[in-house]
């Protein structure tokens, strides 16, 4: 069984989202946003949370955009002319047509955390992700949101 985390990094403190990772034992990052320089939390841009994560908690990094919706799923839903269901739909579809269980593997996501900017999981596509996976490689991924 691999253990995998996700974590969204809006409405919390740089505090309890590194205290939340380093607690549960988080050894890598799995950035899968598709712009990874958001300007939602300072703390979350790129190449400063490299740097925080590395130098806190020796948790390395690593954007993986191959698990990102693409800018047209991702616009037509924040504009509200897509449905969460339509998003689930299409972002499934995506992760098909890139071939992601083929291109990825299990290991890459052992005691990882992928990382996002929603706060929950039920309504992100981090939570899809991991389903995704599990399902395709037919490993029980023990999934925990952080």
């Amino acid at each position: 069984m691999t253990k995998v985390f996700t974590i969204g990094f809006t409405q919390t403190t740089a505090e309890k989202f590194f205290g939340r990772l380093f607690e549960n034992g988080v050894r890598k990052i799995v950035d899968v946003r598709l712009w990874n320089t958001s300007q939602l939390s300072g703390f979350a841009k790129s190449p400063d949370l490299a740097f925080f994560l590395e130098r806190l908690g020796g948790v390395s990094y690593q954007h993986e955009p191959l698990l990102a919706p693409t800018d047209d799923i991702l616009s037509a839903y924040r504009a509200k002319k897509m449905s969460w269901q339509e998003y689930e739909t299409s972002f499934l579809a995506l992760l098909r047509s890139r071939e992601v269980d083929r291109r990825l593997s299990p290991q890459m996501l052992a005691d990882a955390c992928l990382l996002c900017s929603e706060a929950l999981p039920h309504r992100c596509h981090r939570r899809l992700v991991v389903e995704y996976l599990s399902d395709k490689w037919g490993t029980d991924l023990k999934v925990q949101h952080l």
